[in-house]
């Protein structure tokens, strides 16, 4: 695994980051490994993400569609 050097964090910014971190039960390193975690990888998904963004700026709502149980038909081409 890699490993990161922060330089020059603000101390006020050092001291809300052992605050959160105890708040959340864990070390300064686990939780700043959990906030790079989070915004490098988001937990929703593309398609959701485009819905949301889709609500917010023009109200537009889509049906939600359920999947298909069963797989496609393949194209027969002729």
């Amino acid at each position: 695994m890699a490993a990161v050097v922060v330089r020059n964090i603000p101390e006020e910014t050092l001291r809300a980051l052992k605050k959160r971190a105890a708040a959340a039960g864990r070390s300064t390193e686990a939780e700043i490994r959990a906030i790079l975690e989070s915004a490098a990888r988001p937990s929703v998904g593309i398609g959701s993400a485009l819905a949301a963004l889709g609500r917010e700026a023009g109200h537009l709502s889509l049906p939600a569609r359920r999947r298909r149980r069963s797989p496609v038909a393949p194209a027969v081409l002729g």
